[in-house]
């Protein structure tokens, strides 16, 4: 049994689409904008026919280069890396192309926020490898 199976579909498929889309653990919340952004949101927009969650999140990342919105971009970007949606090489080339189209320091922040994602999860691995190898 699910965390989220005694909720209603709507409510429990936007949790999940939720956990799938941030890369972590969600908990249902309270009031009328918790549940617009766990049914509707992520329940039905995000679920839609047509496009893929790696299209979504391409498109995403790209409107809050665009808003400068860095601490979402702060969840985004290591979500589509730790989900395998994007890789190193392929969020380096999302900056070039921000830099060019966004201006120079919003391709910077997004850098930032790359460069970071990237060297958390080379440090994750290292960790995770070096563990594998004491135990063995």
């Amino acid at each position: 049994m699910g965390k989220f199976d005694d909720l209603p579909e709507a409510r429990r498929r936007g949790l999940e689409k939720m956990e799938e889309v941030y890369g972590f653990d969600m908990t249902d919340g309270t009031g009328d904008f918790f549940r617009y952004t766990a049914e509707h949101l992520f329940g039905d927009i995000w679920q839609r026919p047509g496009l893929t969650t790696r299209d979504r999140r391409l498109f995403l990342i790209g409107m809050l280069v665009g808003q400068r919105a860095n601490d979402v971009l702060g969840i985004q970007v290591p979500a589509a890396h730790a989900n395998g949606e994007l890789s190193d090489e392929e969020l380096r080339e999302l900056v070039i192309l921000a830099c060019h189209y966004d201006g120079w320091p919003n391709g910077s922040r997004m850098n930032s926020v790359v460069e970071d994602t990237i060297a958390k999860a080379a440090r994750a691995r290292a960790k995770a490898e070096g563990e594998t190898a004491a135990g063995s």
